[in-house]
């Protein structure tokens, strides 16, 4: 993994750009602190999707399906629930009663 500092990926962030799009991470340092990570776009959205699953899943909050859900799933659901009451009374009195 290539390592820059916040300057150097400033002044080279073309460069640094082109080695991502090949595949390779590059490591943002703020005097010698990690701070950021450059990764290819397409890698982001599943990677963090596996690793929030795996970590719920660690965590005994979800259980990964055995088998894909039925088809239609979704249209079988029931209608949304009504809203009752003004939010906006209710978030003036959260901020009265100081929450």
């Amino acid at each position: 993994m290539k390592r820059a500092t916040i300057s150097e990926a400033k002044n080279q962030l073309s460069a640094l750009i082109r080695r991502v799009r090949r595949g390779e991470e590059v490591l943002i340092l703020d005097r010698d602190v990690p701070v950021a990570r450059l990764v290819p776009v397409a890698e982001v959205g599943r990677r963090d999707e596996d690793q929030l699953l795996a970590d719920l899943e660690r965590r005994g909050i979800v259980r990964r399906p055995v088998r894909p859900p039925a088809p239609g799933l979704l249209d079988r659901l029931g209608p949304p629930p009504k809203i009752r009451g003004d939010i906006l009374a209710a978030l003036l009195a959260d901020r009265e009663e100081g929450r």
